[in-house]
């Protein structure tokens, strides 16, 4: 009988020869803009930790506080064994945050989407999703057993257009899209998706993973900082990034919310949120709220950083980006890979992405609010001296 695992030797000998091949590396020490990197000290640039707020002295003694009161897990579904007050006083403040009327929490912000959209459409309904969409909405968007159709990425001609063509063939209509998109910084354009969507009657799901603490004038997100704050949209959002935890949510409508409950798969039958991941995420919000001065330095880095890579790299152009994610393409991932072990061994840790993550390959930059101009600097002085 022949072995039907052969064709794992071969496939991976492939993603090898290709430049594709990805491994783990250690960080040993505490999350920060300087860690301990398979032993040795290295400036991360590859964190969205983008407060800085993973290591946060009161994100941790919150995160401790409530392992002590209710245990290091929820034992359950939320339905069943799991609920603790906690996770409904951090659904009233992300709910506070994003100004909604109510907010549910998941296991993770890859779960949200994927039991979002597979609650609020079906085999009857189509979905339009840009091309540059996070695997999570793609993977939502195919569990889902709707119709999928991508539009070109921020592409608002394409969009309306396909609307035009088959909208009216079917039930009801999602539009989704990440708000920033995590491979290359750019922003969604939110306005002009909300007033198609409007024109031809869907529903938007927008994900605001790497906006959410980033952007807008309390750190609510792409949606506050466009100035759509309070319209019908369906906002989905992570935990792990600038809130400094785990774990993922949706913010909307209070009917929403509640059919969530009901019929949203990956919240249903999932254990609830860890004691520890809510606590702090709920400390992370309160510090959003009231530190704005962490989003300043943050755009103030971002700001510095791309004006240092324009005055001393003018043969690497950055990929436009509204965002801490900063990106720069390169011609292959032969490229990628060489430049980014050569960082590592200068004591700068920025990571290679290519495809099939992202259709070029390209290093990202991810910029910290607790990033000092030194570490700034030596970024762009060894770029300067290696391209």
């Amino acid at each position: 009988m022949t072995n039907p695992y052969t064709w794992l030797e071969p496939s991976l000998a492939t993603i090898h020869k290709a430049n594709w091949y990805r491994s783990v590396q250690t960080i040993t020490s505490q999350p920060g803009a300087v860690v301990q990197l398979q032993g040795r000290e290295v400036i991360n640039f590859a964190s969205n930790d983008y407060l800085g707020l993973t290591g946060d002295q009161r994100l941790i003694e919150a995160a401790v506080a409530a392992t002590k009161a209710y245990g290091t897990g929820c034992t359950g579904s939320r339905l069943l064994t799991g609920h603790r007050e906690l996770h409904q006083q951090l659904e009233q403040a992300i709910a506070s945050l994003k100004q909604t009327e109510d907010a549910l929490v998941f296991s993770s912000g890859y779960l949200a989407n994927l039991g979002t959209i597979a609650a609020v459409v079906g085999k009857r309904d189509l979905i339009l999703a840009d091309q540059y969409n996070h695997s999570s909405l793609k993977n939502g968007a195919i569990l889902s057993r709707a119709l999928v159709l991508d539009y070109a990425h921020n592409n608002m001609a394409d969009l309306a257009n396909q609307l035009a063509q088959h909208r009216q063939q079917y039930r009801r209509c999602l539009i989704i899209t990440d708000s920033i998109f995590s491979m290359d910084g750019g922003l969604c354009p939110l306005p002009e998706i909300l007033a198609i969507a409007h024109e031809f009657n869907c529903m938007v799901l927008v994900d605001e993973a790497h906006a959410t603490g980033v952007l807008g004038a309390t750190g609510a997100g792409c949606v506050e900082y466009f100035g759509c704050t309070g319209q019908t949209l369906i906002q989905v959002g992570t935990l792990s990034k600038a809130l400094g935890s785990l774990g993922g949510y949706v913010a909307g409508s209070a009917i929403l919310i509640d059919f969530l409950r009901n019929r949203a798969p990956s919240w249903i039958y999932t254990t609830g949120l860890s004691p520890a991941d809510t606590a702090a995420a709920l400390a992370a919000v309160k510090i959003v709220q009231q530190e704005p001065e962490r989003r300043t330095r943050l755009h103030n880095n971002v700001n510095t950083l791309k004006g240092l890579i324009q005055q001393q790299l003018k043969r690497l152009q950055l990929l436009p980006s509204d965002s801490p994610i900063l990106c720069l393409p390169l011609v292959d991932a032969t490229a990628a890979v060489k430049l980014r072990e050569q960082l590592q061994a200068a004591g700068i840790f920025v990571p290679a992405i290519r495809p099939p993550t992202v259709p070029t390959s390209r290093l990202r930059i991810s910029v910290m609010a607790t990033h000092e101009l030194d570490h700034l600097k030596q970024l762009v002085s060894y770029l300067a001296s290696t391209t």
